[in-house]
């Protein structure tokens, strides 16, 4: 949702857009390590303190959103422009416009990258246990400090890893088919 917002805030007006092409270029040319250590650490200086899993879904999804923004600038620029044209010669405003013209076509252009990234976003939870919060590596490294076994729950988080993103490419590919995206030919 924050990057469909990003890209439609660079959609919007004049005055805006550079302004958000600059927060994401900025979110994109940041590593996503930097910019969670930044909300947990840095931001109680200056009066916030917010909860780790807060920091930790907020700073994976803001690092995230930048990329996803493309996804969605590429998805909205694969629509004929013949298609908004349509829309508003009959007489749809801007939002009516986005609903029930642009978004529709656009979900078949983004599904395989916006799956790609989900996969991406599930890789990247370990990242969160520099800011302590209980994630699937860190608890198999805390079970391997206990036991003085390692092997073992390493290779648990790694067939549970490989499930769960097993089951994001299952449903993907499920909701392809379901709008109709076909697979190019070889």
């Amino acid at each position: 949702a924050l990057g469909f917002f990003w890209e439609i805030l660079r959609r919007s007006h004049w005055f805006v857009r550079p302004i958000a092409q600059f927060i994401v270029d900025a979110i994109r040319s940041t590593p996503a390590l930097v910019q969670i250590y930044f909300l947990f650490f840095v931001l109680p200086f200056y009066g916030i303190a917010l909860p780790a899993l807060f920091v930790g879904v907020f700073g994976l999804s803001l690092y995230y959103s930048g990329y996803i923004s493309e996804v969605f600038k590429a998805g909205i620029d694969a629509i004929p422009t013949g298609q908004t044209e349509a829309a508003q010669s009959l007489g749809l405003g801007w939002v009516d416009t986005l609903v029930f013209v642009v978004a529709p076509q656009m979900l078949r252009n983004i599904a395989a990258p916006l799956g790609a990234y989900s996969i991406s976003i599930l890789k990247s939870t370990p990242l969160l246990a520099v800011i302590a919060v209980p994630e699937m590596l860190g608890s198999a490294f805390d079970v391997a400090s206990d036991t003085y076994r390692y092997a073992e729950p390493m290779f648990v988080a790694g067939v549970l890893f490989l499930i769960l993103a097993l089951v994001a490419v299952f449903v993907v590919g499920r909701l392809e088919q379901h709008l109709g995206v076909r697979a190019p030919s070889r």
